[in-house]
Parts: structure tokens; C-alpha cells; sequence
């Protein structure tokens, strides 16, 4: 007995589903490989699962050419030259930009003294002089950078030192003021004292006298006596001691 009409309806058992997807996916290739091998004809076939995975199949070289033809079958060369052309450039400039980087990776691999095998004497010439004109470059820098460091650190000495000179000027100033008014405090001292001593000199004078003791009835002190006993009548006083 055959098999019954299979009804051609979303599988909804998800077991199931991938499992037919899988089996049919691959006579699906399967299909497409004979027809190119038995037919020699150009085939190209792409599949997306449902999780966006790719499956694909191209009996010639490329599956861009592949595309390619059958763009320009289908929408006319000159729709399809310009976006053939823009994919060419595009892809050549991708040619050149990976090239250039793999030739400073190995560039930088030389300069670190790495795969040094492939060059020869000229390339490790040329490589010899890049880095003497490097390591002047820095020395140079370098050198420059220190310049540059000792000039700032000479401008600092050149304040401090201006700013020392000022401030020594202004301690020499406070000094010589303090000692003007020590000397001007010292000066009125002296004055004070010698006023005190002129004003105890005036006070305390000795007295005219005759130093020398007499005892008994002195001629001469008598005479004084009544002389001056006698001015005080005449002028009309008594003198105290007598009353």
C-alpha cells in the first residue's frame, strides 16, 4: 500500500516540525546537487530555519556570481551595473584596508625585534635607520622636556630668591625701627633721671659753715651777732629768738 496525501499545513508539534525541516532540508540539497551534476546546470539555493540559521548550496564557484547573474537577469543590466560596480570598489577598498593593516602589524612586529626571519639586509637596513631616527626623536623630545623643566624650576628659584631679598628688607626695616625706639626709650630715661638728680641737687645744698668746733666766747660769731641785732632794730623787728 502507498502512503496517504500528506496535508501541507503548519506541523504545530515543534519536535516534529524540526525534525522534518532536517530531513526534507537535506533531500532539498540533495535535489538541488543532482540536478546541477546530472544536468550541468547552475544552481543556487539558501535556507533560513526559523532561528535565522543559513543553510546554502551553490553549484558554481561563488554564490555571488551566482546572485550577480541572476540580478541582471532579473531587473536589467543597467540596473545591476551600478550596484555590481559600488560591491566591486567596495570590496577592493576592503583588499586595501586589510592589506595595510597586516603591513603595520608587521611593521610593528619588526620594530619590537619580531619576525625578523623574512627580511633581508636592505629591509633590515631600512629598518636599522627608522629606529636611530626614532630613538633621536625621543632623546631630542626628552632633552627638550627637561629643558623646559630646568627653565620653569630656574623661574621658581628667581621668585623665592626676590621674595627672600623682600622680606629681608623688611626685617632689616622692623629691626632698625626697634632699635630706634629702644634708643629714644633709653634717651628719656636719662633725662628723667638727670632732672631727678639736678632737682635733688637744688634741694639738699650744703651749708657755709666754719668747720672747725670753738668752745667758749668766739669774737667773731658775736660781731656777727650784733650786727644782725642791730640791722633788725634798726628796721623795727625783733628777731624771734630773742622774745
Amino acid at each position: 500500500m502507498g502512503r496517504g496525501r500528506v496535508e501541507l499545513k503548519r506541523i504545530e508539534n515543534k519536535i516534529n516540525r524540526q525534525v522534518t525541516f532536517a530531513k526534507r532540508r537535506n533531500g532539498l540539497l540533495k535535489k538541488a546537487y543532482e540536478l546541477s551534476v546530472l544536468c550541468d546546470a547552475e544552481v543556487a539555493l539558501i535556507v533560513f530555519s526559523t532561528r535565522g540559521k543559513l543553510y546554502e548550496f551553490c553549484s558554481s564557484a561563488s554564490m555571488l556570481t551566482t546572485l550577480d547573474r541572476y540580478q541582471k537577469c532579473s531587473y536589467g543590466t543597467m540596473e545591476v551595473s551600478k550596484p555590481s560596480k559600488e560591491l566591486e570598489s567596495s570590496y577592493r577598498e576592503y583588499l586595501k584596508l586589510k592589506g595595510r593593516h597586516e603591513a603595520l602589524q608587521r611593521t610593528q612586529r619588526n620594530l619590537l625585534g619580531e619576525d625578523l626571519g623574512p627580511l633581508n639586509s636592505k629591509e633590515l637596513e631600512q629598518l636599522e635607520h627608522q629606529l636611530d631616527s626614532s630613538l633621536k626623536q625621543v632623546r631630542s623630545i626628552k632633552t627638550q622636556y627637561m629643558l623646559d623643566q630646568l627653565s620653569d624650576l630656574q623661574n621658581k628659584e628667581q621668585m623665592l630668591m626676590e621674595a627672600n631679598r623682600a622680606l629681608s628688607i623688611k626685617l632689616e626695616e622692623i629691626s632698625a625701627r626697634n632699635q630706634f625706639q629702644a634708643s629714644w626709650e633709653g634717651g628719656e630715661q636719662s633725662v628723667t633721671f638727670s632732672n631727678q638728680q639736678a632737682q635733688s641737687q637744688g634741694l639738699f645744698q650744703p651749708l657755709e659753715c666754719n668747720p672747725t668746733l670753738q668752745i667758749g666766747y668766739n669774737p667773731v660769731a658775736s660781731d656777727q651777732i650784733a650786727a644782725t641785732t642791730h640791722a633788725h632794730q634798726v628796721n623795727g623787728f625783733i628777731p624771734g629768738w630773742m622774745l
